[in-house]
């Protein structure tokens, strides 16, 4: 979806969370534009390793699997060590828990810093000595529209995105004088396998039905009441890869229906 006539043939992506949802999405959109690709998750399943051979065979480009936690800092180091090195970093991995300030688990907390925004502190610093060897590079951290805006009881996930924001900045400064820039996508809500999980339950919460829930709760601040998809997040991905982005760094690219317009 929109990543046709843009090669990338000869670069190496690596994607982090990325066996489904907005991250398996850009990992097909990288690899439709001519992308080796590193696929990653936590769970080190077939599946996983069948989710790669199965791009590899449709795209006609090299696409592994390796598996790594990514509230552990060495893990994350060692996946860009593993992978050989990337052109192309995409910081997607996620995690989520709801609950108010005062009852948020301690843990859950530490876990969602870690794997949202550690991560990609990790990730980073292991790439970027090989993309200054290679003279060219492109990060680009999946944050959301979270990362700009506020909600109630998402303490650590709004925390951790403004932080990944923070830090998408930092290293677009850092690196600004290269042939590498580092940008943030910032979705709203994205039509992926974890948000159709959560439409039984708000239906049965709310007793609406599938159409109403999704418009007058789900979206309800997102302008647009139509989800996102996950290819136009690669594209956009793949848009930042290109030569016409290369004056493009240290922002955000909003994908949410004009949530943040507000």
């Amino acid at each position: 979806m929109g990543s046709e006539g843009m090669s990338l043939s000869g670069k190496l992506a690596v994607i982090t969370g990325s066996t489904s949802g907005i991250g398996l999405g850009i990992a097909r959109e990288l690899a439709r534009a001519g992308a080796d690709v590193v696929l990653n998750s936590y769970t080190n399943a077939a599946a996983d390793r069948e989710l790669a051979a199965g791009i590899a065979a449709e795209f006609g480009v090299s696409a592994r699997y390796l598996q790594a936690d990514m509230a552990n800092g060495a893990d994350c180091r060692a996946l860009i060590a593993k992978s050989g090195g990337c052109d192309i970093l995409v910081n997607n991995a996620g995690i989520q828990h709801v609950a108010p300030i005062e009852r948020f688990p301690d843990d859950s907390w530490n876990r969602i810093l870690a794997v949202n925004l550690s991560a990609a502190f990790h990730t980073c610093a292991a790439a970027l000595p090989f993309m200054r060897q290679r003279g060219w590079g492109r990060i680009i951290n999946v944050a959301s529209a979270h990362g700009l805006r506020a909600s109630p009881f998402k303490s650590a996930y709004v925390a951790a995105k403004h932080g990944l924001v923070g830090l998408t900045k930092t290293v677009a400064l850092e690196t600004a004088e290269e042939e590498i820039t580092c940008n943030a996508i910032c979705p709203g809500y994205v039509l992926s396998p974890l948000v159709e999980a959560q439409i039984p339950e708000q239906m049965q919460a709310h007793g609406m039905d599938r159409e109403t829930v999704i418009r007058e709760v789900m979206l309800a601040r997102q302008p647009s009441r139509r989800f996102a998809e996950v290819g136009q997040i690669g594209a956009a991905a793949v848009f930042l890869c290109s030569p016409a982005a290369g004056q493009i760094t240290g922002t955000t690219i909003s994908i949410d229906g004009g949530w943040t317009a507000q």
